[in-house]
């Protein structure tokens, strides 16, 4: 027997690797509901089979490529039926999609992973991947321009993604650096999307910040980025559908962008 196949390896192996996991599944899902739904019937499914450890890939192409085998099996999003808002609208979208480029698209820009890799989790040839990725990008890009405000305490940091927001075609509603002074911009212009800090100049937080604003404009798709991925990613309900971490690329906050402001998909935060 291997050591992939004993129950302390598997417990390790979920341990340093859900969060990204879940991560992904919430952003391809549109919701973190469907998107844990997923996750844990990976799991579930690897207690009874761990052979895809054994078969030559890394961990964690070797844990996606399981979560892709319950995804694809099973045909659409696992949906508890209640779903209301942003997340039924992220659904709906979610069908629109020439298929499987959104896959392609999150594990290569926001997972990282590099095309080779991604086609060991999909099951694919490689010149496909590329393929995909071409479709995906245009599609996303192209698809929708709002309104975005900028929470974000570092001024070299909010000056490169003002830049980036602004090479996208979309309008930049303010830079924040502070939770008061976040509420109080978004009072004056409600943004379609909010790209947020989650520790700020002051030391306030920009979790509570997102959330008062929420709490007045309804539902708004949010961006968190961060250099501490793990304080959101606690899986206490409820948590953002996107989260990217410093130091991050262009390309991931393009795909971020693009992908929230055409999907909706957002989940408040309790701060």
């Amino acid at each position: 027997m291997s050591v992939a196949n004993g129950p302390q390896f598997l417990s390790e192996v979920v341990a340093e690797l859900l969060p990204s996991l879940r991560r992904y599944a919430r952003a391809l899902t549109g919701s973190q509901q469907t998107g844990d739904r997923y996750a844990a019937a990976t799991l579930e499914a690897l207690l009874s089979d761990r052979s895809v450890f054994d078969q030559g890939m890394s961990h964690r192409v070797a844990l996606f490529h399981a979560f892709h085998q319950i995804w694809t099996s099973l045909g659409e999003p696992i949906s508890s039926g209640d779903e209301t808002g942003i997340a039924a609208r992220a659904q709906s979208h979610l069908k629109k999609l020439t298929a499987n480029t959104r896959e392609v698209l999150l594990l290569n820009t926001i997972e990282e992973f590099t095309p080779q890799e991604i086609a060991l989790i999909m099951g694919v040839e490689l010149s496909e991947v590329d393929h995909l990725l071409m479709i995906a990008k245009r599609e996303m890009e192209d698809s929708v321009t709002g309104r975005i405000l900028v929470i974000e305490d570092e001024a070299i940091i909010a000056l490169d993604l003002q830049a980036i927001i602004a090479d996208m075609g979309h309008a930049i509603t303010g830079v924040a650096r502070t939770h008061a002074g976040a509420v109080s911009l978004a009072d004056q212009e409600k943004p379609d999307l909010i790209l947020s800090d989650i520790q700020l100049a002051d030391g306030s937080s920009g979790v509570e910040a997102v959330n008062e604003i929420l709490k007045a404009a309804g539902d708004i798709p949010v961006i968190f980025i961060t250099a501490f991925p793990e304080r959101l990613l606690t899986g206490e309900r409820p948590e953002p559908a996107f989260v990217i971490t410093k130091p991050y690329t262009e390309e991931q906050v393009v795909s971020a962008v693009s992908q929230a402001m055409f999907f909706s998909s957002t989940e408040t935060l309790v701060g």
